[in-house]
């Protein structure tokens, strides 16, 4: 897996160069998370140059929120009508339960990207969880399955066909996935790391993504469902992500050398986002559907599918009982 990684790092961050999709975003509606900094911001303002009618930046401060709206609505001369500050903290299910109540109330939603996460420094629970499953996580699809029905009568009232994102990584093909030997994945992602490997936890929180987005397309096709569900990876980018870990000197040095702009890891959540039902389900990398790891693909994969696909089903029913009933689909 580490030679795969590296094969498709090196293509990546030095022959290939994302650009902006060219489509036409007029009367839209857009939900970018994580939006007031980073790769979030930019996609935010990618799309507010792509015309879309609303894009809402969601974040947890509303203060950083605005400052990055007023940036952008300056960038593009677009009328301040373009774009809205919602808070939203994942860390919080009330918050997310108030997020996607207002998300009801839309005229319409036709683009999420789910771009907020955490790279933890350290071990630290959130809701009772290791914070980087529970935010990265647990969290991030609690957001999607209360907001999809919202997505799915934007395609039913429209005639349109609406896309969830969800930002992974390919950092998710460094990830054996260790803790399938646990009872449960999820018991084993609490166990205390201490002082351990928290990088090595984002990459397999980029990993359980992924899996999910492959298990919910395959229980619900593109004509069931009636949107675009599909997952990517902007690739090492110059972000905010890893704000709170510690970086190496050669960290460092590497990235200011190999690491995207943040622009152009917009560009590649800009693109999955407006990419067609032939992505449903799938990865995308530098904006092309891509096989994932072994762990994914291989002959374990579609059982390690559905055992996390139950543990997670579990967890979100418990905080919110029927979230997840109409996604349930037909076993196979």
């Amino acid at each position: 897996m580490a030679l795969t990684f590296a094969k498709s790092l090196f293509y990546s961050q030095f022959l290939y160069h994302p650009k902006l999709p060219t489509v036409d975003c007029s009367g839209k509606t857009v939900i970018v998370t994580g939006a007031n900094i980073g790769l979030g911001k930019a996609a935010a303002g990618h799309f507010v140059s792509l015309n879309a009618d609303k894009v809402i930046i969601a974040c947890r401060s509303v203060e950083k929120g605005e400052a990055a709206r007023a940036e952008i609505l300056k960038s593009f001369g677009r009328p301040e009508s373009a774009i809205d500050v919602w808070p939203l903290d994942l860390s919080k299910y009330d918050s997310i339960r108030e997020f996607a109540k207002r998300v009801t109330g839309l005229k319409r939603l036709d683009i999420v990207v789910e771009n907020a996460g955490i790279q933890a420094g350290k071990f630290e629970q959130t809701n009772g969880h290791e914070s980087t499953i529970a935010i990265n996580v647990i969290s991030t699809f609690l957001l999607a399955f209360m907001i999809l029905p919202k997505l799915q009568e934007t395609a039913r009232t429209f005639k349109t066909a609406p896309t969830l994102t969800i930002v992974a990584s390919d950092v998710h093909y460094l990830s054996p996935l260790s803790e399938q030997k646990s009872d449960t994945i999820i018991q084993g992602l609490d166990a205390p790391l201490g002082d351990g490997d928290m990088m090595g936890r984002y990459c397999t929180s980029k990993l359980l993504e992924i899996l999910v987005v492959r298990e919910l397309a395959r229980r619900n096709p593109y004509d069931a469902l009636g949107v675009t569900v599909n997952c990517v990876t902007p690739g090492w980018c110059h972000s905010q992500l890893d704000r709170n870990s510690e970086r190496s000197a050669v960290v460092e040095f590497a990235k200011a050398r190999i690491a995207r702009t943040t622009e152009a890891g917009g560009n590649t959540l800009v693109d999955a986002a407006v990419k067609g039902s032939e992505t449903h389900g799938k990865y995308l990398q530098d904006c092309d559907v891509r096989k994932c790891s072994e762990v994914v693909e291989g002959q374990q994969g579609p059982a390690l599918m559905r055992r996390f696909w139950g543990e997670l089903i579990g967890e979100l029913e418990k905080l919110e009982p029927g979230v997840t009933k109409s996604f349930q689909g037909q076993e196979k």
